[in-house]
């Protein structure tokens, strides 16, 4: 794997929700081959821009920023997120439409702002951190869950539209991950995972960010086109 584009120019990344779990793993990850890796998160921090990525006029503010330091987006990694925990009959709909907001139409707002420059240079990977929850479905996660299926089908087409200008959309569907997002669920729901998994444990992010860098990678992931990896545990198995 490399961290240069062909030609060897220095990549410029940019992870959404990148201060803290399988984000904060990736930016570290794509930072210690060489690239240029700018945070985007809710949470401040030295060197992290500030960002909700369910609201419109932050994604574009955010977004011109970092146009400002690095310039043209070569990498996105979508991995802001939102994890909630409610049976859908006992659902707000405040709930249901802020993990929509977050998961699904934050993905939209963020891809919006990369794809037209990546397709002007002919070269981008956009990775978005999606859920096996999204594939299999989960008790109490319908909204998450939702959310997680809409990531992967709208990166599958955005992928049909950008690939001939050799931007390359996919995603990544981790099984259960130790990370803060998992903290607010319930410990009896995680038991009940755990004793479900063929591998029998959670991840840690660091077994997952290896998958981004693949795929954000010159020549092993220019075969990706609106693909999901699984490193879930063994909780999928296509």
């Amino acid at each position: 794997m490399t961290g240069r584009r062909p030609g060897g120019a220095t990549r410029t990344v940019v992870v959404t929700g990148g201060a803290s779990g399988i984000g904060a793993a990736i930016a570290e990850g794509f930072r210690a081959q060489g690239d240029s890796v700018v945070v985007l998160d809710r949470a401040p921090g030295p060197g992290v821009i500030a960002v909700d990525v369910a609201d419109e006029t932050s994604v574009r503010t955010a977004f011109a920023a970092v146009r400002e330091r690095v310039g043209t987006v070569d990498v996105l990694i979508n991995s802001a997120g939102l994890l909630t925990e409610s049976r859908l009959e006992d659902m707000s709909l405040e709930v249901w439409n802020e993990t929509l907001a977050v998961d699904l139409t934050g993905v939209f707002l963020c891809c919006r702002e990369v794809v037209g420059p990546m397709r002007h240079q002919r070269w981008g990977r956009i990775i978005t951190i999606a859920s096996q929850l999204g594939i299999k479905g989960g008790v109490g996660l319908t909204h998450y869950t939702a959310a997680k299926a809409g990531a992967i089908g709208m990166s599958k087409a955005l992928a049909l539209e950008v690939s001939p200008d050799n931007v390359l959309v996919n995603c990544i569907a981790p099984g259960p991950i130790e990370t803060p997002l998992v903290d607010g669920i319930s410990e009896d729901w995680k038991a009940a995972k755990r004793a479900e998994l063929p591998l029998g444990r959670f991840g840690v992010p660091a077994e997952v960010a290896p998958t981004a860098l693949l795929l954000a990678s010159d020549p092993g992931g220019n075969l990706f086109v609106g693909q999901t990896l699984g490193p879930n545990s063994g909780d999928v198995m296509p």
